[in-house]
């Protein structure tokens, strides 16, 4: 494989991964929560809670939006927000119970669809994704 061109493959790379991302996106449990809510509940379970403003400086979206994601999430009963122990002005946004138990069910969902789709390829093939995870993890900075 050493005669295919970087950009080729950059190319191809990216594709795969956008393709494989949007179709475990696909993999939803409640059509009701956008993937901007979900996205910002995988945030809160992954970072623990945050500011509001923090939160959405890592969704990358302006504080104004963020706003409304969480006001949404709390319709939903997803989150809490708390007084910040040492800034009056802000607050701190947490999962609930119930909105733990969504991201782990979320998670679990797409997991089984993976699991599927990895079982219907063979011992090889799974053996090349796994050092491809490895790969794309150190690629993404995450070693």
């Amino acid at each position: 494989m050493s005669d295919v061109r970087e950009p080729a493959l950059a190319s191809r790379l990216r594709l795969a991964v956008v393709r494989l991302n949007r179709k475990l996106r696909a993999q939803r449990t409640d059509e009701n929560v956008s993937l901007t809510q979900l996205a910002a509940l995988s945030t809160l379970h992954k970072c623990g809670p945050l500011t509001p403003g923090r939160l959405a400086a890592r969704e990358g979206v302006q504080p104004p939006s963020m706003t409304r994601v969480i006001a949404a999430l709390e319709d939903f009963g997803f989150v809490e927000r708390s007084p910040h122990p040492t800034d009056g002005r802000q607050s701190i946004v947490a999962l609930t119970e119930r909105g733990r138990a969504f991201v782990g069910e979320t998670i679990s969902v797409r997991e089984a669809w993976l699991d599927r789709k990895l079982a219907e390829l063979s011992g090889d093939e799974r053996e090349v994704l796994a050092r491809a995870a490895e790969i794309i993890d150190r690629m993404a900075g995450n070693e």
